[in-house]
């Protein structure tokens, strides 16, 4: 799906004739304290590594990040996103049927059926507040022989735990479970609720720089997973694919681990005190329901006989972007998410909302 996804302030400012940074956007799903500065200044000063070609297998970002990580090297593959290896891993894997534990986000199922993956969603209920039952989820797999599992989700910002899923994983030796864990950095002890360094021999990790450091342009990903598996997705790897300056970026953030480690830990902090005040701004709204999350979004549900394309057009002309969760499977036209940005930035985001959801 090219089109369809959060962040489209290109668009937007062709339409209001403006900046596409004049425009608050609340539909993509990045930290709003990054980048870190000095890591602005480390790219800045080193532009004119775009003369040359980049390290055409990443294999020293990789190595990095693998030591890092406390992982052979093998064990890791470094991607333009880690969207790249959601579209590649049907076919390095050889998927027949996939499950996929929705809603969430759209690319696992087009990556699916763009190679002619079977797929099926196990939704998840809004009564349980989206969370996973793993018990209702094993029933669900049944003869799927791969398992789609974001967490923390999008958008629901449902956090399931990490034994929790080694569980389910360990129940199904035979089935691959994909764990995106591309958000998982906005949570406090992150680390206690990653697979990454002890995860069950058929799980394979998708991590994500991008949203942390908010360095999505520059696109950088990572699977990690048994060797077999990451050799069969190597198979698929591009050239070159990893630019110069994505390169760059990470190995100043793995050489300057205790910058990096503060950053995430100030980003914690202050997601969560975003989060907390949003909520409590939005739920002073009647008839509107925010969802528990512990990522940097919320997934919310407008008042009866509100629609999230009205809303979001009401929104858009102010300049504020918001995602209409419309097309997300399993989600209705009643749904919006909302990205935290700065104070200022969310408390108008609220404002605006219920005065036009009370009008």
């Amino acid at each position: 799906m090219i089109t369809g996804h959060g962040g489209d302030i290109y668009a937007l400012a062709r339409e209001l004739g403006c900046d596409p940074f004049d425009i608050a956007d609340m539909s993509s799903n990045v930290n709003p304290l990054g980048p870190p500065p000095e890591l602005m200044q480390h790219l800045t000063a080193r532009l004119n590594r775009i003369k040359a070609l980049p390290e055409a297998d990443a294999g020293r970002m990789q190595r990095q990040f693998a030591a890092h990580c406390d992982l052979p090297a093998d064990q890791v593959l470094a991607g333009n996103g880690t969207t790249q290896m959601i579209y590649d891993l049907p076919r390095a894997l050889d998927l027949r049927e996939a499950l996929i534990v929705g809603p969430t986000y759209a690319d696992y199922a087009d990556g699916c059926r763009q190679n002619s993956v079977a797929c099926r969603f196990g939704f998840t209920r809004e009564r349980d507040g989206f969370g996973v039952d793993p018990d209702r989820l094993r029933d669900q797999i049944q003869t799927a022989d791969a398992v789609y599992w974001c967490n923390p989700n999008n958008p629901t910002g449902q956090l399931t735990g990490a034994d929790t899923i080694r569980a389910v994983c360990r129940d199904y030796p035979h089935t691959t479970f994909i764990i995106d864990e591309s958000y998982l950095p906005f949570v406090p002890q992150h680390e206690d609720h990653s697979l990454i360094r002890e995860r069950p021999k058929n799980a394979l990790v998708l991590h994500s720089m991008s949203k942390i450091f908010r360095i999505p342009g520059l696109r950088v990903g990572f699977a990690i997973g048994a060797s077999e598996r990451i050799a069969r997705l190597r198979q698929f790897a591009r050239p070159w694919s990893i630019n110069s300056l994505a390169q760059t970026a990470v190995t100043f953030l793995l050489a300057n681990a205790r910058l990096s480690q503060d950053f995430v830990h100030e980003s914690q902090i202050f997601v969560g005190t975003e989060r907390d005040a949003l909520v409590k701004r939005l739920e002073t709204i009647p008839g509107i329901q925010v969802f528990p999350s512990q990522t940097s979004f919320l997934l919310v549900r407008l008042p009866a006989h509100h629609r999230a394309d009205a809303v979001c057009r009401h929104l858009r002309a102010a300049r504020v972007l918001v995602r209409d969760c419309t097309n997300f499977d399993g989600l209705s036209a009643q749904f919006i998410r909302i990205s935290l940005k700065t104070p200022d930035v969310n408390r108008q985001c609220a404002e605006m909302l219920g005065s036009y959801l009370s009008a």
